[in-house]
């Protein structure tokens, strides 16, 4: 079965014939904002963590679609569960006609996220940048407050309100004008924290940042929500520290603001918890609201907004929800990629595979002189390049050709940070120990490779 073999490129170089024809073909059809150069790739099936394209060429997926694969391509009872809704319905709009899927996902969920209240609803979008426009709505609704803090690196979707909250602005040249009433500061990244500060004092550093906001850019009272990743996605996979996250709910507490964990990318399984504020949550520090999409679905499109009886219940009729949120086949999907994650422990799963993940790139760090950082939580990993140690500049070139060498060999890999310096850990979370040793070698001959190229 693919599920269980290891990569092999068969055509000698990528992309192979049938793969350079549809690649042709969507050059001609599609937008070039969508037709890069950097994965000449066009899937034929997957399974588990393997792909296979149309040459029959077989690789290792350490990207699993950023994030959507924790549960690994075409599980075979997630396809039978929404083949079984399809013969009953495709669609409803949930705002109109009630159905059962819906209402059952909401249940599940109200259970176990980990936001603040005994009493929890949830409701449904399509994707994640929905999921934290929506957490935003919520929260204005709540508080009665206009304004939002969001933070450097973060990366929150590709809508207008999502675009103003993304840091790097790559993802939204010609897009303005934004909406107003979103104010930045500084994320914790301790890597780069001033020179010379320990992790506290760097921490203390982010805080005081933080707090200089509501003297120089927006008073407290006008806030509603501050919106923060656990761990960093496009940012560079850079974890929110446990003392930083603590402080900031006590700011929150203190101003009536609102706390909202941005889970798109690093719930349903993917950090060792089934989402990673329920670290926050056992350190006293749970946030308002919980917004997650990418894996929970399998790969249909959906995404969920959880919080509190009160602060949902305070959203106007008419305000949330849309034709396709919660759609029936989505709800099917979702609901089946629970009960498998919850059965077979993928958050056990993502704390094994972390750990010879983990092991195997801290002996990179000390080995090679380009590996300046290693990061992460759970199976959310980022190895960040740099061009010495000491002074810590980026070295995105490198990382650009590690890309291209890995494809060569049958490892899909891609960059992260702001300065594309950083190789991102996102393998689908049902990888077997003979795929996830073969990719960790493949990635370190690519980077002896690389390394002497461009010396």
């Amino acid at each position: 079965m693919l599920r269980d073999e290891l990569p092999k490129i068969i055509t000698g170089s990528v992309p192979g014939p049938k793969s350079k024809e549809l690649l042709n073909r969507r050059n001609a059809a599609i937008p070039k904002a969508l037709s890069g150069s950097t994965y000449p790739i066009c899937i034929k099936r997957g399974e588990g963590a393997i792909l296979e394209d149309l040459d029959g060429n077989k690789y290792i997926d350490w990207i699993g679609g950023v994030g959507v694969l924790n549960v690994g391509y075409t599980r075979p009872e997630i396809v039978e569960a929404v083949k079984e809704q399809s013969e009953k319905y495709f669609h409803t709009i949930f705002n109109v006609v009630v159905h059962e899927g819906y209402v059952e996902l909401a249940e599940k969920f109200n259970e176990i996220m980990p936001c603040r209240g005994t009493k929890k609803k949830t409701f449904f979008a399509n994707s994640g940048a929905e999921a934290d426009e929506n957490a935003i709505k919520v929260a204005k609704a709540y508080t009665k407050r206009q304004n939002v803090i969001c933070f450097s690196g973060a990366f929150h979707g590709r809508t207008n309100l999502t675009m103003a909250l993304t840091a790097k602005k790559a993802y939204s040249l010609g897009m303005g004008p934004f909406p107003s009433g979103i104010y930045r500061t500084e994320f914790p990244y301790l890597y780069r924290a001033p020179k010379g500060y320990t992790e506290e004092e760097a921490i203390n550093y982010y805080i005081e940042k933080l707090k200089k906001i509501f003297d120089e850019a927006t008073p407290a009272s006008d806030v509603a929500a501050m919106l923060i990743e656990p761990i960093q996605g496009e940012g560079g996979f850079v974890p929110a520290p446990i003392e930083w996250v603590k402080a900031v709910r006590k700011i929150c507490d203190e101003n009536g603001i609102l706390m909202i964990a941005d889970e798109v990318q690093c719930g349903n399984c993917r950090t060792g918890k089934y989402f990673a504020s329920e670290y926050w949550a056992e350190a006293g520090a749970a946030p308002d609201i919980v917004a997650t999409a990418k894996s929970m679905g399998a790969g249909m499109p959906i995404s969920a907004i959880t919080a509190r009886e009160e602060i949902m219940d305070s959203v106007v009729p008419g305000t949330i929800g849309g034709t396709f949120c919660g759609n029936p086949l989505a709800c099917a999907s979702a609901l089946k990629t629970m009960e498998i994650m919850k059965k077979e422990d993928f958050s056990g799963k993502a704390a094994k595979i972390a750990d010879k993940v983990m092991k195997t790139y801290m002996r990179f760090k000390e080995k090679y002189e380009v590996v300046g950082d290693v990061r992460g939580l759970g199976a959310m990993i980022g190895i960040e390049f740099v061009k010495n140690k000491k002074d810590k500049e980026p070295y995105p070139e490198l990382v650009n050709n590690l890309v291209q060498a890995a494809i060569q060999k049958g490892l899909l890999i891609e960059n992260a940070g702001s300065a594309g310096n950083v190789i991102r850990f996102l393998a689908p979370l049902c990888i077997t120990d003979e795929q996830l040793d073969r990719g960790l070698e493949i990635f370190e001959e690519t980077l002896k490779e690389t390394l002497d190229k461009l010396s």
